[in-house]
């Protein structure tokens, strides 16, 4: 089983309660380097999410909101916004919080 970095783990768990009350988040989870434990000190943090509704506009200040917490550049994306050939890899290596 992969295992998350510690202080990212920590610092998504300290917010989810913001993120699901002002944003809508019904589940968020980190893949990419960071779900691999592969990540270095340019790695950006791939996050899925999905939401309880629409947040519209709110996309752009959730990912800026991720970004100032977790302290990196957030590649922020929806379940329906994966490409088809990427989809399948990502939901397997995908690390909810």
């Amino acid at each position: 089983m992969m295992s998350l970095d510690k202080n990212i783990e920590y610092r998504l768990q300290l917010i989810k309660p913001i993120l699901q009350e002002k944003y809508n988040v019904r589940k968020i989870g980190v893949f990419g380097s960071f779900a691999r434990g592969e990540q270095t000190g340019k790695s950006d943090i791939d996050i899925l999410v999905e939401f309880s509704k629409p947040i519209g506009l709110d996309f752009v200040e959730l990912k800026n909101f991720l970004e100032k917490t977790l302290g990196k550049k957030v590649d922020l994306v929806t379940v329906n916004a994966l490409k088809p050939q990427l989809k399948e890899v990502i939901l397997s290596e995908v690390i909810y919080q």
